[in-house]
C-alpha cells in the first residue's frame, strides 16, 4: 500500500510539473476559448461611509491612500463575466466576507477588521524581519483575497474538494506568492497569527474548547502552519530560514513542495483561464510595500 501511495504521489507530482512547464501560447489558447462576456478591469470599489464616529478618521484615510483603488488594480487582470464590488464598511464586528448583492458578486471589508489589523501591527521591525508596513499591506491583502478566491469560486463555478474555507486561504497564498515582493507579503500576512503562537510557546498546553475544531474556519495556527508550508514549498530556497529558523516543522516542510505543486496545477486548471496575463505581469512586478523590489529566484 505505501508502495502504491508513492507511486500515486509521483505521478501527481509529474503531471503537476508539466501543467506548470506549459507554454504560454497554451495558456494564450485556453483564454481564448473563454467566453467573450469574460474583460478585465471589472472591480468597482466602494467607501461606505461609517456611522461610528470612532471610524470615521480611518474611513478617511482610506479614502485619501487610495486603498480601495489599489486593490482594484490589484485585481484588474481578472477575466470577469460580470462586475465584481469591493468595498469597506462598518460592520459592528470584525469581519470580511463575500456574498452576492442584488445577484451581484460583493467581498466586503469591514472598518473593524482593518482597524484590528493597524492595532495589532509591530512597533518595529519583527525578530523576523517584518515590518509594520509588510503587516499592515500583507494581512490586508491576504484576508481581501480570501474573500475574493470565495468570489471567483463562485463566478466561475470552481469545484470544491474539502473545505471552502482552507480553499480561499490557499487562493490568497498562491497569489501572493506570485508578486516580486513575495517574501515581504508572506511574512506579513502571517503576523496575523503571531500573537496565537506566542501564546502557545509560552503555555504548550493548550485546552481549545471543542467547538472550536467545528467551526468552518481552521485554528489560527493551523492557517499560520498551512500558510508557511505553501511559502516554502513555492521557493525553498528563498523561504529556507522559516525551517531553519524553527517557523516550519521539518515534518511539514518535507511535503511542502508537494503540496504547492497540487495547488499551482488545480490554480492553472481553474483560475489561469480567466487572467489577462499582460496585465497580470504589470501587477505583480510592481512596488506595493515600501523599499526596493527583491526578485526572487524563478517558483518551480
Amino acid at each position: 500500500m505505501v508502495n502504491l501511495q508513492n507511486k500515486a504521489r509521483s505521478c501527481v507530482r509529474v503531471v503537476a510539473a508539466a501543467v506548470l512547464l506549459l507554454p504560454n501560447p497554451v495558456i494564450a489558447e485556453s483564454q481564448i476559448s473563454t467566453s467573450q462576456a469574460d474583460q478585465p478591469n471589472r472591480i468597482a470599489i466602494e467607501y461606505v461611509a461609517p456611522k461610528n464616529p470612532e471610524l470615521q478618521d480611518l474611513y478617511e484615510i482610506l479614502k485619501i491612500r487610495g486603498a480601495l483603488e489599489k486593490i482594484q488594480k490589484i485585481l484588474s487582470p481578472l477575466r470577469l463575466p460580470e462586475e465584481m464590488t469591493v468595498k469597506t464598511l462598518e460592520c459592528g464586528r470584525v469581519d470580511a466576507w463575500y456574498r452576492r448583492e442584488n445577484s451581484k458578486p460583493t467581498v466586503a471589508i469591514c472598518y473593524e477588521i482593518i482597524r484590528h489589523v493597524l492595532e495589532s501591527l509591530p512597533k518595529e521591525t519583527a525578530v523576523a524581519g517584518i515590518t509594520p508596513d509588510d503587516a499592515k499591506i500583507g494581512q490586508v491583502m491576504w484576508l481581501t483575497l480570501h474573500e475574493v478566491g470565495h468570489a471567483t469560486f463562485d463566478i466561475f463555478k470552481v469545484p470544491i474538494f474539502g473545505n471552502e474555507e482552507d480553499a480561499a486561504d490557499n487562493f490568497a497564498t498562491y497569489v501572493m506568492l506570485q508578486f516580486a515582493e513575495a517574501r515581504r507579503l508572506i511574512g506579513g500576512a502571517a503576523w496575523a497569527w503571531s500573537e496565537y503562537m506566542r501564546d502557545y510557546k509560552r503555555n504548550p498546553v493548550v485546552q481549545v474548547r471543542l467547538a472550536s475544531f467545528s467551526a468552518t474556519h481552521g485554528l489560527p495556527q493551523e492557517r499560520f502552519y498551512n500558510l508557511l508550508c505553501l511559502a516554502f514549498g513555492s521557493n525553498p530556497t528563498q523561504f529556507a530560514d522559516l525551517v531553519g529558523e524553527g517557523y516550519l516543522p521539518a515534518t511539514r516542510a518535507r511535503n511542502c513542495e508537494y503540496e504547492y505543486k497540487a495547488l499551482a496545477s488545480a490554480f492553472h486548471k481553474e483560475i489561469s483561464p480567466h487572467i489577462d496575463y499582460e496585465l497580470a505581469k504589470k501587477i505583480i512586478e510592481a512596488n506595493w510595500l515600501p523599499g526596493q523590489v527583491l526578485r526572487p529566484a524563478p517558483q518551480k
